[in-house]
């Protein structure tokens, strides 16, 4: 055994000591022994160049009202009695197929031309109606003439028609040959029940109606009972 003296040993070991810590220097700050820098991952992948990406899609989010159309319909009043009166007002409402319109007289004064527009109930049952119609003029093609009729102010009331009974809007407008719109002569005038899709059609022999230009605007007036003032 060679003797060592104790200043030798003490040097070896402090020169060990400092080595090792220097290899625990170079891991903690993302450093490797050979001095290369770290790698840095992103958290979102990129896509491929190729446009395929190896990560699942995600999940479509549910479209809006979805969770909710599946679910009964929750506004019921106390005794259901909300719930009734909707359901009878829908049963009730007079259907297209169920109604006849028509034109009524012309009944003109300052310049305008008042027509009464007239449904009637041609089914064998009681049915209502409430609000206003919808019209729109036309030629022999099917195409409109002039914008939709405006609403005149005015109150709805529900309308019972008992089989043969009617009910009456007012359509009105200024006679073009007074106004100085420009005219045009329709075929004929689609009448729509209120809260129905199919109009009706009435052959049209009111002469020429107004379609654009100043005091071009034709006006509906709510529906009432009877076929006309």
């Amino acid at each position: 055994m060679v003797y060592e003296p104790r200043s030798v040993r003490h040097g070896a070991l402090l020169v060990g000591t400092v080595a090792v810590l220097g290899l625990l220097t170079a891991c903690g700050n993302g450093s490797d022994v050979h001095g290369n820098p770290p790698i840095t991952a992103s958290g979102t992948a990129a896509p491929a160049q190729d446009g395929k990406s190896g990560a699942a899609s995600p999940t479509e989010s549910e479209p809006a009202g979805a969770a909710s159309s599946s679910a009964p319909e929750a506004t019921v009043s106390a005794g259901g009695g909300a719930t009734k009166a909707t359901t009878a007002a829908a049963s009730s409402r007079c259907h297209t197929s169920e109604l006849r319109a028509f034109v009524g007289r012309n009944d003109p004064g300052a310049g305008q031309e008042n027509f009464p527009l007239v449904l009637t109930n041609g089914s064998g049952r009681t049915c209502t109606l409430r609000g206003y119609p919808g019209a729109a003029f036309v030629n022999s093609s099917g195409g409109q003439l002039g914008a939709d009729p405006k609403r005149e102010p005015g109150s709805p009331v529900t309308v019972t028609l008992r089989p043969g009974q009617s009910a009456w809007a007012g359509l009105t407008f200024s006679n073009p040959e007074i106004s100085g719109a420009k005219p045009a002569t329709p075929a004929a005038l689609l009448v729509t029940p209120p809260d129905e899709r199919d109009p009706l059609k009435v052959t049209w022999s009111g002469g020429q109606v107004p379609v654009s230009g100043n005091s071009s605007s034709v006006r509906l007036s709510v529906l009432s009972p009877g076929t006309g003032p």
